[in-house]
């Protein structure tokens, strides 16, 4: 996403915050909302990423307390030419993954024990190299900011419910006022929507790239998928607005790739990585990876440099589906 759709999104969310304002207390209360506006969107540029983060309880590891990992990261992070971002974990059940950061320079990924204990190597590497997609391409300054706004957007409708109006628009009314608690929140979740599935079909080929095995991400989409919707995710249902960030929606009921969906399908994600793989080998798939095969071990092993962006496995092998041994699969 370039600088132009971002800054186009944050006059939306900076207008829609305006417009609450004037409905619920004219033309001050807009001026007043823009004005809080501004300071939010200057407060989530340098903190935003830090905020997530906390939301989420999630702790920063490095080569010494989570070696594979934070290998596995560092390998694709030199295939992407990015800097190495913060690596963090997150102690969740639910298999799922985001990255945030105002830029490249101030990145961070994140992944759910979950995710790290019930995927093969492939797979996870497959989800970081998207995560890692979003940095390359920018998209983690306006996920981060978006989610910070439409969580405001929200708290700023429920005053309407208090305050009614002013006297420079006659009052909202009991009517008005629920009107605008309802549609403010909705409206702020349409703009995040309305990118986010273009976005991730982005990241996804851009990841499949970085990663050099396409099928290995599509595998990793059908079995954080399927898992998602079984394993719930109470700080993702706690703080709705954030869900977004991730690679499969993290909320239950969500999986429809319609007008609401924060995510396209992850059937229509599959067949896109396939397509994709289909180009890259010629019209031969790897044989390394079968959907809806049982969840794999992780291994301990020799985990060697991987490709090149664009580059394959060669002659159809499949990649160590393990990590360096040392401390357990993924350290302490």
């Amino acid at each position: 996403m370039n600088y132009f759709k971002t800054g186009l999104l944050l006059a939306a969310m900076t207008a829609l915050f305006g417009a609450v304002g004037f409905l619920i207390g004219g033309e001050s209360g807009m001026l007043i909302a823009l004005v809080v506006a501004a300071a939010m969107n200057l407060f989530a540029y340098w903190n935003s990423d830090r905020m997530v983060l906390r939301m989420y309880n999630a702790r920063e590891v490095d080569a010494r307390t989570a070696p594979e990992f934070y290998g596995l990261v560092a390998d694709l992070a030199r295939n992407a030419q990015l800097p190495m971002p913060r690596v963090y974990v997150i102690d969740n059940d639910q298999p799922n993954a985001f990255a945030t950061g105002r830029n490249p320079q101030n990145a961070a990924v994140a992944a759910t024990t979950g995710l790290l204990h019930s995927l093969t190597r492939e797979e996870i590497e497959g989800v970081m190299a998207h995560e890692l997609a979003h940095v390359k391409n920018r998209d983690t300054l306006i996920m981060t900011i978006t989610a910070t706004l439409a969580g405001a957007i929200g708290m700023l409708a429920n005053f309407a419910l208090f305050f009614g109006g002013s006297r420079d628009n006659r009052g909202l009314g009991l009517i008005g006022s629920l009107a605008i608690m309802i549609l403010a929140p909705l409206a702020a979740a349409l703009v995040q929507m309305a990118i986010s599935r273009s976005r991730e079909y982005a990241a996804d080929r851009m990841g499949a790239e970085i990663s050099g095995n396409p099928r290995g991400l599509a595998s990793a989409l059908q079995r954080i998928s399927g898992q998602a919707k079984r394993i719930p995710n109470e700080q993702a249902e706690g703080n709705p607005a954030t869900a977004h960030m991730f690679i499969i929606n993290p909320l239950h009921g969500r999986g429809a790739d319609n007008l609401f969906s924060t995510h396209p399908s992850t059937e229509n994600r599959v067949a896109a990585l396939l397509e994709l793989e289909a180009g890259m080998r010629g019209g031969r798939n790897y044989p390394s990876t079968r959907f809806n095969e049982p969840v794999a071990a992780v291994k301990s092993g020799t985990a060697g440099t991987g490709p090149g962006v664009g580059s394959v496995p060669p002659s159809g092998r499949r990649r160590q589906n393990s990590l360096p041994g040392g401390r357990g699969p993924w350290g302490r």
